[in-house]
């Protein structure tokens, strides 16, 4: 961890990023007998890409493994990069720190998972959930109340834009647009 100050670390974040199986989902993947996956996501993290969006807060998803149930939500959320099948989760912090010229400290992440470890010691505002492997949740400077796939995007970014003293800007930015 970079800085051990909640509430100096929170302001400085530019850029979002989260684990999806477990933190998007509850971790649960069904697999049919015809080889189709089933994914169970919360409306809630929809609320929480539009606010990210008003707020000019980018969203991006990194997960372990591929699944088209991830592609088909991300483009839903309109979240411009989603990267799959990777455990290396640093390698593509690292592309995302080019991509949106950031540093790390700039930077909060949120998982769940051993694999999320190695990117949970190194961003400024890593987070976990309740329900997340212990080491994962040793890192975290914030653990979520919601557990994985009850809507923990929009607990985390409501968090950061309220910390920010943006959340209420950001909400009039909402009821001011027309939704087209």
């Amino acid at each position: 961890m970079i800085t051990n100050n909640f509430s100096s670390s929170i302001k400085k974040i530019k850029l979002l990023i989260t684990d999806v199986d477990g933190i998007l989902t509850d971790g649960k993947i069904l697999i049919n007998s015809n080889n189709t996956e089933t994914k169970i996501f919360n409306v809630e993290d929809g609320t929480a890409a539009a606010l990210a969006y008003y707020a000019k807060l980018p969203i991006a998803l990194i997960s372990g493994r591929y699944s088209k149930c991830t592609e088909i939500r991300a483009a839903e959320l309109k979240i411009k990069y989603c990267f799959q099948n990777t455990l290396n989760k640093k390698k593509v912090l690292n592309k995302l720190k080019e991509i949106y010229s950031v540093d790390c400290e700039e930077i909060a992440y949120i998982g769940d998972s051993l694999v999320d470890v190695p990117v949970l010691e190194i961003v400024g505002y890593p987070i976990s959930v309740p329900d997340g492997h212990e080491l994962a949740k040793k890192e975290a400077l914030f653990i979520t109340k919601k557990k994985g796939g009850e809507g923990v995007l929009l607990e985390v970014v409501e968090k950061i834009l309220k910390e920010q003293e943006r959340y209420k800007d950001v909400l009039q930015l909402m009821k001011n647009d027309k939704f087209e």
